[in-house]
């Protein structure tokens, strides 16, 4: 905890606020209090503009990464519903643009929101393991994370491991409650489990985050591309970009140019053991692995008859169950650095399958508490 005052600017050239640096999954974020933050939503965005550095590809004046997963910020506060410990607010803030979104949740911040919110007091630590319900304001849904607290204190060492983190620590499961539909109303936004879009046959889900799934080879590619050969490759994100803007008012998300979601994904074959093999653009650069949410809804499509993912995922044979009842199904999501397993509980019933909830592990650090410094002509208290 910082003792000082914070605020207080009289003998100060800069505006200092209370930050506390953190990764969360396989992103890093800067992590605040609302109160710590101006309370009128334009003049925040202007202060989220100036701790990251943005408008600039290098946020070379700020604490970003030059990475839309290095430049996002959690907002947290005390919820505001009685189903929950604690707000949380997503806020990407996009690198060469003076933008901030709020379009979407973010699942690898939010693996660090239960820490930050221990480590904060807006939540009492139990001794062992600490259970905070967490409100994800962005989308109104419910996530819940179980946080190792031995001795009442966060425990972020340990021995698991997630594909795109170098290392291992701590792990974090996450469960989320309700997420289908978070961001277009419906879990299948158009109504169809797969379109046509600029003749290339798509499927739009949303189970957390809204998504287009497309099969590589209908594009001309593999899905087996590197991220670098992927981001190179004009041709392919302008068809991709031109997808993306036909389908986004279908999906009841309106004229999407000046947004991040929908996310756009190639899907493949897998090729070392999993359920499916996944390329996303996040939604003009290609994701490193793939966002956690991004996961919940590439599985989901996967689990899903009748999507284009047919005849590409390789599921289980057959699902716990006997197709009458609850099954759960672990779906492995193949991505550039490794893979991403999320359990799915499904519903079968008289042939039609719901999905009824997801849950998946995650991990995060604490890397840094203190202050950051943004120009006064920016924002003094």
């Amino acid at each position: 905890m910082v003792s000082t005052s914070l605020h207080d600017t009289s003998a100060r050239a800069q505006t200092r606020i209370r930050c506390m640096l953190m990764r969360g999954g396989t992103s890093k974020g800067a992590y605040f209090l609302a109160s710590d933050l101006p309370a009128d939503p334009a003049l925040r965005d202007r202060v989220l503009l100036a701790v990251m550095g943005s408008p600039d590809p290098r946020q070379i004046d700020g604490i970003g990464g030059a990475d839309p997963l290095t430049s996002k910020v959690a907002i947290v506060s005390p919820a505001t519903r009685d189903d929950a410990e604690v707000d949380y607010l997503f806020a990407q803030v996009v690198v060469n643009e003076a933008r901030v979104d709020y379009g979407q949740n973010c699942g690898n911040l939010l693996a660090g929101v239960g820490p930050f919110a221990i480590e904060r007091g807006l939540v009492d630590a139990l001794d062992g393991a600490t259970s905070v319900a967490i409100h994800m304001v962005n989308t109104g849904q419910i996530a819940v994370a179980n946080v190792p607290t031995p001795g009442r204190i966060v425990q972020y060492e340990g021995d698991a491991r997630i594909d795109g983190v170098p290392g291992t620590a701590a792990a974090i499961p996450l469960a989320f409650r309700d997420t289908a539909g978070s961001t277009c109303g419906a879990l299948l936004p158009t109504g169809k489990l797969k379109d046509t879009v600029e003749g290339v046959d798509v499927t739009c889900i949303d189970n957390g985050m809204p998504l287009v799934l497309m099969r590589a080879q209908d594009l001309g590619r593999t899905g087996y591309e590197t991220r670098e050969q992927l981001d190179a490759d004009e041709d392919l994100k302008a068809r991709i970009e031109a997808i993306r803007l036909a389908i986004g008012p279908r999906m009841n998300l309106g004229d999407v140019r000046e947004r991040t979601v929908p996310k756009m994904c190639l899907i493949a074959p897998p090729r070392d053991g999993g359920t499916i093999s996944t390329r996303s653009f996040i939604p003009h650069r290609c994701h490193a692995s793939i966002g956690v949410l991004g996961a919940v809804s590439v599985a989901s499509a996967a689990a899903l008859p009748g999507t284009v993912c047919d005849g590409i995922a390789v599921l289980a044979e057959g699902a716990q169950g006997d197709g009458q009842g609850d099954d759960t199904e672990r779906v492995v999501v193949e991505h550039p650095t490794g893979e991403f397993t999320v359990g799915l509980t499904l519903a079968r019933r008289d042939g039609e399958t719901e999905i009824t909830g997801a849950a998946l592990l995650r991990t995060a650090r604490w890397l840094f508490d203190g202050v950051v410094a943004i120009p006064p002509s920016v924002w003094t208290p």
